[in-house]
């Protein structure tokens, strides 16, 4: 995959077709959109081409409100589009200027004056330009006046709901990773380095590796304890992941963990870094009255995520 960071290294070619969008989650939904980007372009002998913006617009248009939480940083999604087999990938420098260009003027400026195009192929809710005035409407007018066509792709459905990014943001709020992961067709995934935190799993006989997630925008599902698959050095281990606030020693309720227990491994891994796939939630976090009763938890919570992943890697 050749990936472009300024439209001026790419050659204006009128034969190509292309897909633009933020694609936060490359989920199943985005995937059909590259799959029929991909049938397009052989059917017609044309270059094929993903347009997509760093960094991403609710990170600039939000960001003097709330902490922006996203699916995917943007090495995961670079790495998502290289499994999709994508052949270019133009990535747009997104600033407050950017957001401002109408979406018309965003289009003729951009895709039709300096990269040129055959096809679009666009998502069945798709929007783009100023305050995402742009639709499909909008891009017939305009493949009407400068001779290109739109393809639509209809949302993928997946237990009679529509794959989006927002639903799976929600799912992963409530803490229903499996559902999540149905939509996005792969585990939702944390990528981070292992630090040192209070050693306090040593001392109930289940060390646990404290996580500092990479990007500060990536979403943190809900809190709880988690089935993961933990990727170390191209090596997986079965894993018990904790996130949380530790109620059972700790009374702050600011205080975010990341915590995870690698299932059969012994070693010192501080400094590394590590990605964690999350399989399934075993249950909520909860304050146990005891360090004996947590003991006896993690026994079962161990136990339950070795019986989830069992089926899973299978």
């Amino acid at each position: 995959m050749i990936i472009y960071k300024d439209i001026s290294q790419l050659n204006k070619d009128n034969n190509t077709v292309l897909t633009l969008g933020t694609f936060d989650g490359v989920h199943l939904g985005h995937k059909e959109i590259i799959e029929t980007l991909h049938l397009k372009s052989e059917n017609k002998g044309s270059r094929k081409l993903v347009i997509t913006f760093e960094p991403h617009p609710r990170t600039v248009l939000y960001k003097n409100s709330k902490r922006i939480e996203l699916l995917t940083s943007f090495e995961e999604k670079v790495a998502v589009f290289k499994e999709l087999k994508v052949d270019n990938l133009l990535v747009l420098n997104f600033t407050e200027s950017f957001s401002q260009l109408p979406s018309d003027v965003f289009f003729k400026e951009y895709v039709i004056d300096k990269i040129g195009l055959s096809e679009i192929v666009v998502g069945h809710d798709h929007k783009f330009g100023k305050a995402r005035g742009g639709d499909e409407t909008l891009l017939m007018e305009l493949g009407n006046q400068y001779n290109f066509s739109v393809t639509r792709v209809d949302g993928v459905t997946i237990d009679d709901l529509t794959v989006s990014s927002t639903k799976i943001r929600n799912f992963l709020y409530e803490g229903n990773i499996k559902a999540a992961n149905k939509m996005l067709g792969r585990p939702f995934s944390l990528k981070g380095q292992v630090i040192e935190g209070d050693k306090r799993g040593r001392t109930l006989g289940f060390p646990t590796a404290n996580v500092d997630v990479v990007d500060e925008n990536k979403l943190i599902p809900a809190t709880g304890v988690y089935s993961v698959e933990v990727i170390l050095k191209s090596e997986k281990y079965k894993g018990v992941m904790n996130i949380g606030r530790r109620p059972t020693f700790n009374n702050s309720s600011d205080v975010i963990v990341k915590e995870v227990h690698l299932i059969d491994f012994t070693g010192d891994i501080y400094g590394e870094k590590i990605r964690i796939n999350l399989v399934d939630r075993i249950r909520e976090e909860k304050k146990f009255e005891s360090k004996d009763e947590l003991i006896r938890q993690i026994f079962v919570d161990k136990k339950k995520s070795i019986e989830i992943l069992d089926a899973y890697l299978i």
